[in-house]
């Protein structure tokens, strides 16, 4: 049998989770278990690189200090190797 449990929860999250289950045609509770399943589960999300613009000093007008030209060519690998990997999904 199923527990009751009381959450407290930000009012717009809760409103946005109502609308993403009725658009699903779900109940909240389902919904918000799936989620919690996501979250225990013992399986490590597969987190995707962070790549985010080049660092431009403002004061010089080029890369910041520390950030060498190589950084560089590595992100925009990275970047192109997403792109690649986009378009086999």
């Amino acid at each position: 049998m199923a527990e009751r449990t009381t959450v407290r929860l930000p009012e717009d999250l809760i409103r946005r989770a109502k609308i993403k289950a009725a658009a699903e045609g779900r109940t909240l509770t389902s919904l918000i278990e799936d989620g919690l399943r996501l979250v225990v589960t013992d399986k490590p999300a597969q987190q995707k690189p962070k790549i985010g613009p080049i660092p431009v000093s403002e004061a010089k007008g080029w890369l910041r200090p520390g950030l060498t030209l190589r950084d560089v060519e590595e992100m925009e690998d990275l970047e192109y190797a997403e792109r690649l990997m986009k378009g086999f999904e």
